[in-house]
């Protein structure tokens, strides 16, 4: 396919108007089209999308999603065989990490939202490949989910503030409403308060409500990066030696703007008359209205500009060499504040970009008068790009200040193009990104069997896929939600189309990005040129491709799960030709492999599902008892910052209401009475810390404990750990405290098991069911400890105590691990678990109670067969009104689909 390409850009080359050069190129043309589809070819895009059912959730729901995994062109990926999904909270701790199996591009799986684990806040669900890890994560797929809990919270709250800046400090103001579930307010309650960052309190104070729930906060002034890094805990008394803690992020408290100016092709010169792109965003990084004026050094007006979508606009000016320019920009609140312009460059050339017509794009090319008289008769290239594929190149002689090309935009695909404008010696002068959007999205039809059904009736849906008339065979997933429930603005939702085609090949957040793919129009269209105006493509780098710089692979394509290691004799030295046999007892599974010269095996594609354990032998070897086998260790992907902060929500009680009232409901029909039979009850004491004098001068009660229960069903402790371990981030096979990671001090907590000191690598040992509690100390206390060991933090785990009892030396032997046999347990495959779809009898609609489900419907599976044709049908609820059917997916060509269709229920 690549080969294809080549040729088909070649015979493009000096077709559209610009004059062929005769001169000797430092570096050819053609050297910069062969050298790039090397590095397409050797280095292939791979994204991942999932295709969640719902926008936001609640504690106790379970997420349902499909992950779509492509290459090239959106192609189904073979590639991978395996997907990893996380799930990190807004302290960057990772949740849960799912591994999944994917086949011929494909992946369903499912997330349990369970009020053990879970609490209301922001969550972030990030999914990638082991290729993908070899590359920047920003192109992961990354999105932000807001999880609401309606069954526990006895507290809705609502919080604002005001602000105002005093001599390089900011004051504060938050007033904070409390209700209860039922919309009452909690009147002449008393709340204590404090600042907290990183974990610790800067100031505290109290304070009662008033007679309408509301709790006026005087935050005292402190430097605006203190307050906007902090957090509000507060604890409202509910009587009887009860409280309940809210927390609010400080982030957007601050009134604050900023705004960021883009010349096109990345700088202004000195007499070209260019485009100038702005962006303003307020605090909490979303974009805000803004309008204002361009004065040069004299105070002259040169622009006027203001904006067009979500703080975003453009304005023509032409500088002068020698002169500076100022934005004076007037906020929608009334303030105003000015900002420099870059630096007009004396000498340079300029790239634009324009769309005059639906079929077309224009390249324009200006040099400047003094650009012109020093390159005059010089080669440049201009080369266009989509997915690190060119798919148009051209070379000029530098004669006339300006050239003009028009390229059709036929010639590239859906998506986002890089045209970059090289010298001869391969030196990228300028770039211009733009977005060829192209009406060759699949054409999904979906028909339901009738105009309007009742509550609890049976809805078939017939579904039709075509490329434009030609039917496909596509995979796609459905999900049917309730609107009264579930209201959703399309916008801000992400897309297979918003995803596959835009946010993952931007850096930054992207505010509203299905806006552009949602029932566009040619104003849609002149915001989304802006928006590429305003945003930075970095896949790779032409420079380090001329270079033949390539980047580092670490991770090989992962087909399935490995099993590798070394076998050893008891004297260190590597066993070649040595015999490793495989066994997975609870699926009645063995195999065998043989190792290297150097002693290396490896097992390929192992089926071992989330709870299943694995031994590894050498017994079968001469001499087998003197060997010792020792297995490879998982990579863990490394956090980074959430680029979708803007997308978390502070007041989720009130902007997810009506989802929360629902499944409020929901779960006070499901509730049933138990008979509680009280028992007297002996006291046994636990296994703690307090057990061993070592840890004397630790703080009598840890700062964060998990208890055994939690990790009872964990088949492999430190796989649990790294997601449970509250405050604590693990990063390259260490645990740190979270905020002093993030604060730039990356010094490791110190492990122990009971008394005893131990590397990460104890734990792959161990399982959960071992263990009675872990106990996380964030301070040492007066022990000494982080001293003593050049350490940040204690954590200790807490085995269960073993029953003592007389055994026999047989016995006794059975206990001691032999070391040509390993037993471990690794992170398998996650069981995905099937939708639940009631079945209803129109004729006993009332015999199951009340159904209030706000997923109608999910399905991964809706495959479209040679005629393009599939079906799925389903049960509608109790619920009443509109019913939103979703439908994505993709075939096998890569070309993308979506529909949203509406139901009326009766």
């Amino acid at each position: 396919m690549i080969s294809r390409k080549i040729l088909l850009i070649i015979s493009l080359l000096f077709s559209f108007g610009f004059a062929a050069s005769a001169q000797q190129d430092s570096i050819p043309l053609n050297t910069l089209i062969q050298k790039t589809a090397k590095f397409q070819s050797s280095y292939p895009i791979e994204k991942v999308y999932l295709h969640l059912d719902k926008p936001y959730y609640a504690v106790g729901d379970t997420i349902w999603f499909k992950a779509y995994v492509t290459v090239e062109k959106h192609q189904p990926s073979g590639l991978s065989g395996v997907v990893y999904v996380d799930v990190i909270n807004s302290q960057d701790s990772v949740m849960e990490n799912l591994r999944l199996p994917v086949k011929n591009g494909f992946a369903n799986g499912n997330i349990t939202l369970t009020s053990e684990t879970y609490k209301q806040g922001p969550y972030r669900i990030r999914a990638y490949t082991n290729w993908m890890r070899n590359f920047d994560a920003d192109y992961f797929y990354d999105h932000t989910i807001n999880v609401g809990n309606a069954i526990d919270n006895q507290v809705n709250t609502f919080i604002s503030y005001k602000s105002s800046a005093k001599k390089g400090t900011v004051k504060v103001d938050a007033d904070i409403l409390y209700k209860d579930p039922t919309n009452a307010p909690y009147a002449n309650k008393k709340v204590s308060w404090q600042l907290v960052r990183n974990g610790d309190a800067i100031t505290k104070g109290s304070g009662r409500t008033d007679d309408k729930g509301h709790l006026l906060v005087d935050i005292p002034e402190n430097e605006s990066a203190t307050i906007t890094s902090s957090s509000l805990v507060t604890a409202i008394d509910m009587g009887e030696r009860k409280s309940v803690t809210n927390s609010f992020s400080l982030r957007g408290a601050v009134t604050a703007y900023d705004v960021q100016f883009f010349p096109e092709s990345g700088q202004l010169t000195n007499g070209i008359r260019s485009k100038i792109a702005f962006k303003a965003i307020n605090s909490k990084g979303l974009g805000t209205d803004v309008k204002g004026t361009v004065t040069d050094d004299q105070g002259t007006v040169m622009a006027s500009f203001t904006s067009a979508h979500l703080g975003m606009g453009v304005f023509v000016l032409t500088p002068e060499s020698g002169k500076t320019y100022t934005a004076n920009v007037i906020f929608a609140n009334g303030s105003t504040s000015t900002y420099k312009l870059p630096r007009v460059q004396a000498m340079g050339i300029n790239l634009a970009v324009f769309s005059p017509d639906a079929d077309n794009l224009t390249v324009k090319i200006s040099a400047n008068e003094l650009f012109l008289q020093r390159k005059q008769n010089k080669s440049f290239y201009l080369v266009g790009q989509s997915g690190g594929v060119i798919y148009y190149a051209a070379q000029t002689v530098l004669q006339n200040a300006a050239y003009t090309a028009n390229i059709p935009k036929n010639k590239f695909p859906t998506g986002i193009v890089q045209f970059t404008l090289f010298s001869s010696g391969g030196y990228a002068l300028c770039e211009r990104i733009a977005f060829v959007q192209h009406n060759d999205q699949l054409n999904l039809a979906l028909r339901p069997d009738k105009p309007s059904y009742t509550t609890r009736q049976n809805v078939r849906i017939a579904v039709s896929a075509k490329n434009s008339t030609a039917p496909v065979e596509g995979s796609f997933s459905v999900a049917v939600l309730d609107d009264t429930s579930v209201p959703t603005n399309e916008d801000s939702e992400s897309t297979i189309l918003s995803n596959l085609l835009l946010t993952s090949d931007l850096k930054g957040y992207i505010e509203k990005p299905n806006y552009y793919f949602n029932k566009p129009d040619q104003e849609k269209q002149d915001n989304l040129d802006i928006l590429m105006l305003t945003q930075g493509y970095r896949r790779f780098s032409y420079e380090d491709i001329l270079a033949d710089k390539n980047p580092p692979i670490f991770i090989a394509p992962e087909q399935g799960i490995e099993v590798s290691g070394i076998l050893r004799t008891t004297t260190g030295l590597p066993v070649g030709k040595g015999s490793i046999r495989l066994l997975i007892p609870d699926r009645n599974f063995s195999a065998e492999t043989v190792t290297d010269l150097s002693g290396n095996f490896k097992f390929s594609n192992v089926v071992v599902m989330d709870t299943s354990k694995i031994t590894l032998s050498a017994r079968n070897n001469v001499n087998g008892k003197n060997m010792v086998i020792s297995v490879n260790g998982e990579l863990y992907q490394k956090l980074t910052r959430n680029p979708n902060q803007p997308d978390e929500i502070v007041n989720i009680d009130s902007a997810m209401r009506p989802y929360l009232d629902n499944s409020r409901r929901q779960y006070q029909n499901s509730r049933v009475l138990k008979e509680v039979v009280v028992k007297s009850t002996k006291f046994e004491k636990k296994p703690s810390h307090n057990d061993f004098g070592t840890f004397a001068g630790l703080p009598g009660q840890a700062d964060h404990e998990i208890s055994g229960d939690q990790l009872k069903d964990c088949p492999l402790l430190i796989n649990c750990l790294s997601t449970m371990a509250f405050g604590l981030t693990y990063v390259d096979n260490n645990f740190y405290i979270t905020r002093d990671y993030n604060a730039g001090k990356k010094v490791p907590v110190q492990i122990y098991v009971g008394s005893m000191p131990v590397d990460v690598n104890f734990l792959t040992s161990m399982t959960g069911a071992e263990v009675a509690s872990v106990e996380i100390f964030l301070k040492d206390g007066v022990s000494g400890l982080n001293r003593m060991n050049q350490t940040n933090g204690v954590l200790i785990i807490n085995k269960k105590v073993i029953k003592k009892e007389k055994i026999t030396l047989a016995q006794l032997q059975a206990l001691i691990p032999k070391q040509n046999v390993v037993n471990f347990a690794i992170q398998g495959y996650r069981k995905s678990k099937e939708f639940y779809m009631p079945k209803y009898d129109v004729t006993k609609q009332g015999a199951l109670g009340v159904d209030l489900r706000n997923t109608i419907y999910w399905n991964p599976k809706v495959i479209t067969d040679k005629n393009g044709v599939a079906s799925f049908s389903f049960f509608n609820s109790d619920a009443r009104g509109t019913y939103r059917v979703i439908i994505e997916g993709l075939d096998a060509e890569g070309d993308l689909g979506r529909q949203v269709m509406h139901i009326q229920v009766k």
